[in-house]
């Protein structure tokens, strides 16, 4: 069985206890501590985390043509252990999710998850307006320990309406991860598009993820924009 928490915000820790396999990020890993010797194992995923080989080799396929592809690792325990994982310095938030809860996460904000959770990835269509939307890696719960850690640039900022039900709009490229109460809760694509635009004088605000209030979800952002969008303008 394992367990994920954080050491002082940047550090993702994860107890072992018997036998049992995580997946993370490419290099993440940073220490461990074993007793009786070193009894975990590396190994890079060529294809996916599925265990059917075709799903793998077809989820590989999309990861690619998506813009959602992302070096993944394979750590195998044979036995009661402790092992740390970071990337950059970057905050680290863990998750536990519940039977059936799903997660849409950026691929490239993902550090590790347990083999309760089921990986795919799904397209959202509104690549158009970022690079950052055409497709999202989810993340679902299927068993009892089914975690997640994601990574940000600086401290994360949590938005929720499943309370006041009010309307969430947020950058899609500062957005990390978020989680509905139902099914996958996809944002709707707001744009704010005027001649302005076409002659280099846009706001740089010109497109939005949006949650109404008939969907209640919990967004995850980060304190930083990554660099995407389409740039339009007459010199």
């Amino acid at each position: 069985m394992l367990t994920f928490e954080t050491v002082n915000e940047l550090t993702l820790k994860v107890t072992c206890t018997g036998n049992d396999v995580l997946f993370t990020k490419a290099g993440a890993f940073i220490a461990g501590d074993s007793s009786n010797g070193k009894n975990y194992k590396f190994e890079k995923l060529l294809l996916g985390p599925q265990n059917n080989l075709g799903q793998a080799a077809l989820g590989s396929l999309l990861r690619r043509v998506t813009g959602e592809n992302i070096p993944l690792m394979k750590v195998t325990f044979s036995g009661n252990s402790v092992t740390y994982y970071a990337c950059y310095g970057q905050h680290v938030v863990v998750y536990k999710l519940a039977v059936n809860e799903v997660v849409s996460v950026e691929s490239e904000n993902l550090l590790a998850f347990t083999n309760d959770c089921k990986y795919d990835v799904r397209f959202l269509g509104c690549g158009v307006l970022s690079q950052k939307g055409l497709a999202t890696t989810t993340l679902t719960g299927q068993g009892p320990n089914a975690y997640v850690a994601v990574i940000c640039d600086g401290n994360p900022i949590v938005l929720s309406n499943l309370n006041n039900r009010n309307t969430i709009c947020v950058d899609p490229d500062a957005v990390i991860c978020w989680m509905g109460q139902s099914g996958y809760c996809d944002p709707h694509i707001t744009t704010d598009l005027s001649w302005k635009t076409f002659i280099g004088q846009a706001s740089g605000e010109s497109y939005s993820f949006e949650w109404n209030s008939s969907q209640p979800v919990c967004v995850v952002v980060q304190p930083s924009e990554r660099k995407g969008g389409i740039k339009i303008g007459i010199d």
